[in-house]
């Protein structure tokens, strides 16, 4: 079994000791510098040279980690490594999958196009493939989805009694029925009207009674905060006990945590896909599944 030469980008050391171990992998170092004005510095201190190397990057707030994340695929190469894969836990740019008017950059495939050039293979968990069918969709190097659906009902069904699962919109049902299915437990799916980017509406039919079950919001990503604030808000308007939301990715841009627990979420739980004080639910087994489905390349 060929063994990965891991490298951990800034904001990834959480990921670092599990996923090496679920691996069965060595960690490379490789140093990073931010000059005053910008500009970014790298050396890599442990030779890449004759390995299949994996670069571990959380994109998250994407546009200052991708020319470091860029440079250092093309290093490596440079340095002789057989192999530059990318395990990146959350992927950017993948809600803009079609131009929906004209002159507007389709960010999906212009971050594909631009990651496939220089990497050899990617592995990402559950990104936004609302309109499109597969990693192959987008990018033109090998890909392997990973899934967080069962540590996610693993962790509902040890924590929660009675469950129910909501999701906040027609595009979650899949990944709702799903979570819902493993935790053999109800769900029901709302329906989103968007206004903008913190300008949501969610109609909760007035039938809509969890009964004697605690209500789980589950999504794939907590970004603004915005629909599942106001899929809490509703709930408990219409008298359901206090939700547990749950999500894959917990961006929490700006105030989007103060938000969920003022609306009136009882718990807030995220996978550590990225890393913030909600996380309780362990992904890296799922990450490293998922990386040795890759066909690495042979000399």
């Amino acid at each position: 079994m060929t063994r990965y030469l891991l490298y951990f980008l800034p904001g990834t050391g959480h990921l670092a000791a599990p996923l090496a171990h679920e691996l069965g992998a060595d960690i490379g170092e490789i140093e990073f510098h931010r000059f005053p004005d910008g500009e970014s510095y790298l050396r890599f201190l442990t030779p890449p040279d004759g390995r299949h190397i994996a670069l571990v990057d959380c994109l998250d707030r994407p546009d200052p980690k991708l020319v470091p994340l860029l440079f250092a695929a093309m290093t490596a190469q440079d340095l002789g490594a057989r192999s530059v894969g990318l395990i990146a836990p959350y992927m950017p740019y993948f809600r803009q999958d079609v131009a929906f008017n004209r002159g507007e950059s389709i960010s999906a495939r212009h971050i594909g196009a631009l990651l496939s050039a220089h990497l050899s293979w990617v592995t990402t968990l559950d990104p936004h493939l609302h309109r499109l069918a597969s990693l192959d969709d987008v990018f033109t190097i090998p890909g392997e989805l990973a899934h967080a659906t069962e540590p996610v009902a693993r962790w509902i069904k040890a924590h929660i009694e009675q469950p129910i699962i909501y999701g906040p919109d027609e595009e979650s049902e899949q990944w709702v029925r799903a979570i819902a299915e493993a935790c053999d437990a109800p769900y029901d799916v709302f329906r989103k009207t968007r206004m903008g980017d913190k300008n949501v509406k969610i109609d909760v039919p007035a039938s809509v009674d969890a009964g004697s079950h605690t209500p789980v919001i589950v999504d794939d990503i907590i970004s603004s905060g915005t629909t599942l604030a106001t899929l809490v808000r509703a709930l408990c308007e219409s008298g359901q006990p206090r939700p547990i939301c749950c999500a894959v990715h917990g961006i929490f841009a700006e105030d989007a945590y103060e938000q969920l627990i003022a609306a009136g979420a009882a718990q807030v739980i995220t996978t550590n896909a990225l890393p913030h004080k909600t996380n309780a639910i362990d992904i890296t087994r799922v990450l490293a599944e998922a990386a040795r489905r890759i066909d690495l390349p042979q000399d």
